[in-house]
């Protein structure tokens, strides 16, 4: 049964987890100094890139410590009702055995998406009165919608490891497989990975699962092999296989998470299976693939993974019965190629909808529906009024360009802020 080693040999204890010793040793600190009083900063913020072991440090903690752990993720409570009946509700009352509680909500980079109602500022106002420890996560704390939920936080940095300390944790990840592997193997994973110790578990699932020897000649291969290659076979075994087993073991060859080959999947479904009757069966399963996604999002239940992966596998694969092989070319998720053609595009109407909603009072949502059209007729024909709303919304250059669509008319709005 396929297992995600990311997730099989997640360190359970602060004593296996890799790196960052300095950013575990603040928040131990941090956590231990709400024995003594309430410190002046209730809530901790650790932010860093991917991979890290922010998430997993605060898990470990809490079970160290034989502490109630409540945890979500912050994008899926994007409104601020939502956000308060979750953690606002949580940090202000005991356990029901007095057992110590840490609140911790992750992925707060989502949390100021299209749905937002004010769920940053409800964060704040919980923060402000939290009578046990809250630990925000972010990859990037910094970032302007963190402005001012940061002067209430300590801020906790959590680096890149280094290809050593990666290189060890693949070794105790092999040694729990029994796998034995080259030291030159491990360290060509590690330097691939960039720091990031999750991704290098999934190379070595990839490349190592069901093997008892890793040596260098079977992970050099990585640096020159076309990804799309890689793919385009794992998507070749699952539409045209025989059995379901032949099927889910095609995700061990894919170098992504589930969640991407999910969209791969989603996307070539139509293409690959063209009688209608095959196209409705492998959809269905698809659908039903997607509320346990959404199950795993909401509960954090992991040992749901396998039904996800067994029906985007083995259900698209057994839905052909009628469709006649004929090659057809497999195409890149058109979702996934929009959400990263109009990231940037999103983003800055985003920021622009919440300086919006602190100025006028509305959701952000409104704002950058109702309030930016008319923001772009008078950017585009009064350089003073713009220049002197721009000012009052506190509008940067790059907003200043998204609202008119021209950079010669963006600096003359500028200019006249200045003046």
């Amino acid at each position: 049964m396929y297992a995600a080693w990311t997730v099989k040999h997640k360190p359970r204890t602060l004593a296996e987890v890799v790196g960052n010793e300095e950013a575990i040793r603040r928040l131990k600190d941090w956590v231990k100094s709400w024995d003594r009083a309430i410190p002046k900063k209730r809530a901790a913020f650790l932010y860093g890139a991917p991979g890290v072991g922010k998430t997993v440090c605060v898990e470990a903690l809490a079970r160290d410590w034989s502490m109630e752990l409540v945890e979500k993720n912050a994008s899926d409570y994007r409104t601020a009702e939502a956000i308060q009946r979750f953690a606002g509700r949580a940090s202000q009352y005991d356990t029901l055995f007095r057992k110590k509680r840490i609140i911790l909500l992750d992925e707060l980079d989502g949390i100021t998406g299209t749905e937002d109602r004010g769920g940053v500022q409800t964060i704040i106002g919980i923060v402000k009165t939290a009578q046990c420890p809250i630990v925000l996560i972010a990859n990037n704390a910094y970032d302007p919608r963190f402005r001012t939920l940061r002067r209430h936080c300590l801020l906790i940095e959590f680096k890149k490891l280094s290809t050593y300390e990666v290189v060890r944790h693949l070794r105790n990840v092999c040694g729990r497989e029994g796998i034995e592997a080259e030291e030159r193997a491990l360290r060509f994973i590690a330097e691939r990975s960039g720091g990031d110790v999750r991704s290098a578990v999934n190379d070595l699932q990839a490349l190592a699962q069901g093997r008892k020897l890793l040596t260098y000649k079977d992970v050099a291969w990585l640096a020159h092999r076309d990804r799309k290659e890689v793919i385009f076979e794992v998507l070749r075994v699952i539409f045209y296989s025989e059995s379901c087993q032949e099927a889910k073991s095609a995700l061990d060859r894919a170098d992504m998470d589930p969640n991407m080959l999910f969209e791969w999947i989603y996307e070539n479904a139509p293409r690959q299976l063209r009688h209608p009757n095959d196209l409705a069966a492998a959809m269905e399963a698809l659908a039903q693939a997607d509320l346990y996604r959404g199950r795993i999002r909401s509960t954090q239940n992991w040992k749901l993974t396998r039904y996800v992966i067994d029906l985007m596998t083995a259900g698209v694969a057994m839905a052909r019965e009628k469709t006649q092989p004929r090659w057809e070319a497999f195409q890149f998720p058109e979702r996934i190629r929009m959400l990263s053609r109009t990231k940037q595009e999103r983003q800055l109407q985003t920021q622009i909808g919440m300086k919006i909603r602190r100025k006028c009072h509305v959701s952000s949502v409104r704002a950058v529906r109702e309030v930016l059209p008319y923001l772009r007729v008078i950017f585009e024909n009064d350089v003073e009024m713009a220049a002197g709303i721009a000012k009052w919304l506190d509008l940067d250059k790059a907003m200043i360009e998204y609202v008119v669509g021209d950079v010669r008319r963006a600096r003359e709005i500028v200019k006249n802020i200045g003046g």
